[in-house]
C-alpha cells in the first residue's frame, strides 16, 4: 500500500476530499479493510458536490489507498500503516514536538547544553556508589544474575518500599506494589489494565509533555484542565468531569512537572471528592517525591488507595540508566496488573532492583538525597536571579525540585526561541510541548540543575533577540 497521511494532497477541494481520508487512515479510525463514508455522505460532510468526490476516491484508488467493490462501495487498501505518533494530535513543529525534544537530549554529543531536559548532570547523581552496590550485588551468591525476577519484583525492595511509602501516610502491603522497568513502564501498564481506546482521560494543562504521548499511543482522548500554583482549576475541574465524564485524571504528586506548583490539602480534598461524584480513577505520579524536605499532600494517602494509584521510580534521583519503578494499588488490581506485566515485559529488572535496594539500605541513598537537595535549592535561586534579569518572569517559586516555569517577554513564542537555540546546541523546552493551551507558546520550563554556567543565559538571551 502507498504511504498515506503523510503530506496533504493540495489545496484543492478534491484535494480536501483526500486530505481527510488520509488523516482517517493515519490515525486508525479508518483500518484496512474498512469501507469508507459513502460518495454522498462524504460530500455532505465536506459540504462537497458528490462529482469531486467520486474524483477524489477514483484517484485514491489509483494510489492504492482505496479499493472499489462493485455494489459495496470504497474501501480502505493494504495493511496499517505503522503507528506514528507524530500524525495523531495536534501537529506541532516536528522541531520542539515531545518526542523529538525527548531524542534531542538523549542523542546529542557531550558538547550540548539540556536546560530543558528533565534529568540531573550525571556529576549530580552517586556514580561510584553505583558501582561499589554492583559489585556487591555480584558477589552476593544469593542474587542471581542470570534468572528472570519473581512476577511482583524483588520481595525485598517492595518491602522497603512499603515501609518508605508509609512515611509518606501511604499504608500499603508489600502485596500490594508491582515492580516496574521505570515510571514510564509502570503507567504504561496501568493505561493498559484501565484504558479502552477511546476513553477520556484527563490531564493538567500544562503537564509533563510523555504523558501526552503516552496516551496518544493508547488511541485515548484527552482533555486538559487548567494548572494553578496549589493544583488543577477546581471549577474547570468539575466542569470537563461533567461535559467529557472521563476515566481518569494523571497528575503529579509532590513537585509538578513542568511547573513545580504543589497540590495544597485544600484542593487535594476537594478534588478527592468530586472524583468520588463522578467515578473518577486518578493516577498520582510520585517520581519527585525525594526531592521535598516535608512530604506534601498526597492523593494516595487522603484516599487510601481506593481510587487513587500510586507510581513511583528511581530515575529522576538516583540513575536513569537502573530502570526501576514501581505501582502502588488496591490489592484486587495486583494479579490483573502483573499479568500484563509479565505478557508485555516478562517480568522486570532483578540486578536493577537489587542494587536500589542496596543503596537504600546502606544509607547512601538517604545521605545522596539530603546533599540533592541543598545543591537543588542554591541552583533554583541562581536561575531564578539569571532568568530575571534577562527578562524572564517565574510563575511560582517552586519549594523544591528542579523545574521553574517561566513567562517570555510579551511577543515571545517559546518554540521559536528553541529553534534559534538549537543552532547554538542548547537544547530548551518550550510550554508547547506541555500544553495544549495558546498561553503555552509564552512559557518556557527550566531544569535548575543543567543551568550551571553563563551559556544558556547568553544564548537565551540572544535566542530571544532572534526571535523577536
Amino acid at each position: 500500500m502507498a504511504e498515506v497521511g503523510l503530506k496533504p494532497a493540495s489545496h484543492t477541494r478534491v484535494g480536501a476530499v483526500m486530505d481527510t481520508l488520509y488523516e482517517r487512515i493515519a490515525n486508525r479510525s479508518l483500518m484496512p479493510g474498512a469501507r469508507v463514508p459513502s460518495i454522498r455522505m462524504m460530500a455532505d460532510a465536506l459540504g462537497l458536490s458528490k462529482s469531486t468526490v467520486v474524483e477524489a476516491y477514483d484517484r485514491l484508488v489509483g494510489e492504492g489507498v482505496l479499493v472499489a467493490r462493485r455494489g459495496a462501495g470504497f474501501f480502505v487498501a493494504g495493511h496499517a500503516p505503522p503507528l506514528a505518533l507524530a500524525d495523531l494530535g495536534p501537529q506541532l513543529d516536528r522541531a520542539v514536538d515531545p518526542l523529538w525534544l525527548t531524542r534531542q537530549a538523549l542523542e546529542t554529543g557531550g558538547q550540548a547544553v539540556r536546560p530543558g531536559c528533565g534529568w540531573l548532570p550525571p556529576s549530580w547523581l552517586p556514580e561510584d556508589n553505583m558501582r561499589r552496590a554492583l559489585r556487591v550485588v555480584a558477589r552476593d551468591p544469593h542474587s542471581s544474575l542470570v534468572e528472570y525476577a519473581t512476577p511482583a519484583g524483588l520481595p525485598a525492595l517492595r518491602q522497603h518500599l512499603a515501609w518508605r511509602l508509609a512515611q509518606q501516610g501511604i499504608d500499603a502491603e508489600p502485596s500490594q506494589i508491582v515492580l516496574t522497568d521505570g515510571g514510564t513502564h509502570a503507567l504504561d501498564l496501568i493505561c493498559r489494565f484501565l484504558l479502552e481506546p477511546g476513553d477520556t482521560v484527563l490531564l493538567d494543562d500544562p503537564c509533563y509533555f510523555n504523558f501526552q504521548a503516552l496516551l496518544l499511543a493508547h488511541r485515548v482522548s484527552i482533555v486538559g484542565v487548567p494548572y494553578t500554583p496549589n493544583g488543577p482549576d477546581l471549577r474547570c475541574f468539575e466542569r470537563a468531569l461533567i461535559e467529557h465524564r472521563p476515566r481518569l485524571y494523571i497528575c503529579n504528586a509532590a513537585i509538578h512537572n513542568p511547573t513545580g506548583g504543589t497540590l495544597s490539602q485544600t484542593v487535594a480534598h476537594r478534588l478527592l471528592k468530586l472524583a468520588d461524584e463522578h467515578n473518577l480513577l486518578i493516577v498520582e505520579d510520585d517520581i519527585f517525591a525525594d526531592f521535598e524536605s516535608e512530604p506534601s499532600p498526597r492523593l494516595a494517602a487522603l484516599d487510601g488507595l481506593a481510587r487513587v494509584v500510586s507510581i513511583g521510580s528511581f530515575s529522576k534521583t538516583l540513575s536513569a540508566a537502573m530502570r526501576c519503578g514501581y505501582i502502588v494499588a488496591r490489592q484486587e488490581w495486583i494479579e490483573p496488573l502483573i499479568d500484563l506485566k509479565l505478557a508485555t515485559s516478562f517480568g522486570s529488572g532483578q540486578i536493577a532492583a537489587a542494587v536500589v535496594h542496596r543503596l537504600l539500605v546502606d544509607g547512601t541513598y538517604r545521605r545522596h538525597v539530603d546533599a540533592l537537595r541543598v545543591k537543588l535549592a542554591d541552583a533554583m535561586s541562581e536561575a531564578i536571579r539569571r532568568l530575571t534579569l534577562i527578562g524572564l518572569d517565574v510563575w511560582t517559586r517552586p519549594r523544591a525540585g528542579m523545574f521553574l516555569w517561566t513567562r517570555l517577554p510579551e511577543g515571545l513564542d517559546a518554540a521559536r526561541v528553541a529553534r534559534h537555540a538549537l543552532s547554538e546546541n542548547v537544547i530548551l523546552a518550550p510550554g508547547n510541548v506541555f500544553g495544549t493551551s495558546e498561553q503555552a507558546a509564552q512559557f518556557m520550563r527550566f531544569n535548575v540543575s543543567q543551568c550551571k554556567g553563563p551559556k544558556v543565559y547568553e544564548v537565551l538571551r540572544r535566542a530571544m533577540d532572534a526571535a523577536t
